[in-house]
């Protein structure tokens, strides 16, 4: 293991080799029911007004609303004064080229749950999530299939999990990934996952990481892709700047995320209550998160971002699905 400087934290962090847009901003515009919206194009910086969608709602008119004082000023206010703290806390690190440093810098953002716990959260994302994956399936495949027209040979995975995206990976002999993960009982669903998808263990490599501070060079890897990841993160927004380092010069970002349902709605009320116990039991999945906006302010060059709703994830909806391109 190496080090490197990482131009975002402004202190070293270790380094892993890797071997084996304007912005189409949606936001609150989806209810909870079926919606689906269709940029028909890339947006480019001096088109960004021009973005036509195509949105199928069911009406929602008989839904009962709550409403509350905006207290947006108040939450960006303390928002900001985590990201500096956290920041600030990064660049104290003492740099030394050892794994116990970088595994110190790790944990400044995910600090680590008992070994009990993340047994059995592993356990229970391998075990428990088959319905979901067929059902987003059908999303992830059209967004996937950028991989190939890209001929993205170096796929860098955040938070892999159990590896239930290796399966899109295996058509293709040439593809090398490195997933990272901040749960270490992850790896051996991931590697199982990818044997029985018949993806090479030879091109697959985990790495116990976070998003923060992702531990490869700049501009490293063709694709970058985070399934269910911006929700627990800490940090979204130094997460994506991340992947704006690593990625190469038209590289793209491969996302499906889970995101805040619309203000003023039942669903959004009830995630507001139950997001301090997701976080508890989820391992820091936050439920009311606008996370398309964050991807669409976060310098890509442009970005392709859809809306679903799924049908099995309650109050886990609705989703963003797209692509970024650096």
């Amino acid at each position: 293991m190496n080090l490197i400087n990482s131009p975002i934290l402004g202190t070293k962090v270790s380094l892993h080799s890797f071997t084996p847009k304007p912005k189409a901003i949606i936001k609150n515009t989806h209810t909870n029911s079926h919606i689906i919206i269709m940029p028909k194009k890339r947006v480019n910086s001096d088109e960004s007004n021009k973005l036509t969608t195509t949105t199928t709602e069911f009406d929602d008119s008989l839904e009962p609303t709550t409403t509350k004082p905006c207290l947006c000023g108040r939450r960006h206010f303390i928002e900001a004064a985590a990201t500096a703290t956290l920041t600030a806390a990064t660049q104290s690190a003492t740099a030394t080229n050892s794994d116990s440093e970088y595994t110190a810098l790790v944990n400044k953002f995910h600090p680590p749950k008992p070994d009990w716990y993340q047994k059995f959260f592993a356990w229970v994302l391998n075990s428990f999530t088959k319905s979901y994956e067929a059902e987003v399936g059908q999303y992830k495949s059209q967004i996937f299939s950028i991989l190939q027209e890209k001929k993205a040979n170096k796929i860098l995975e955040i938070g892999i999990g159990t590896g239930p995206n290796l399966s899109y990976y295996a058509s293709d002999s040439n593809v090398q990934v490195v997933g990272i993960d901040p749960n270490p009982e992850m790896e051996k669903y991931a590697r199982s996952s990818a044997t029985s998808a018949g993806f090479p263990l030879s091109n697959f490599e985990f790495i116990h990481a976070v998003g923060e501070v992702i531990p490869l060079s700049d501009a490293s890897v063709d694709a970058v892709v985070g399934t269910l990841v911006l929700c627990s993160v800490k940090d979204v927004d130094l997460t994506l700047k991340e992947v704006t380092r690593v990625l190469r010069p038209g590289g793209v970002y491969v996302f499906v995320e889970h995101v805040a349902a619309k203000d003023g709605t039942f669903l959004r009320f009830f995630q507001r209550v139950l997001d301090p116990l997701q976080q508890t039991i989820a391992d820091g999945c936050h439920l009311s998160r606008e996370t398309g906006d964050s991807i669409s302010k976060a310098g890509f060059s442009s970005v392709e971002l859809d809306m679903a709703f799924l049908s099995n994830a309650t109050f886990v909806n609705p989703h963003v699905y797209g692509i970024a391109y650096k």
